[in-house]
């Protein structure tokens, strides 16, 4: 397995619509065989530009280990979320 860092912006809005997006991405991560190592919310910010309309958006970065399988549906996965705005996968060294 491979050690990877995930960060994502998911739409500002209601405290439970975060939390559940959160947790769906978790339980994806999980459930395809990857282990997590620390999910660390960073909150709301600002955005340095507008995306999809959006001035702000709320950060979330998450450090796991996991099989590239894993990590092709998590991306597949979240292109399709909608409350997604970006994401940026990276595998550490």
């Amino acid at each position: 397995m491979k050690t990877y860092e995930l960060v994502y912006i998911i739409q500002p809005g209601e405290e439970e619509l975060i939390n559940a997006t959160v947790t769906k991405f978790e339980n994806l991560i999980k459930n395809n065989g990857g282990v997590i190592e620390k999910t660390d919310r960073w909150g709301k910010k600002r955005l340095a530009y507008e995306i999809k309309d959006f001035t702000e958006g709320y950060y979330v970065l998450v450090n796991f280990n996991a099989e590239p399988k894993t990590v092709h549906e998590l991306e597949r996965v979240m292109k399709i979320t909608d409350e997604v705005i970006r994401h940026l996968l990276i595998v550490k060294e």
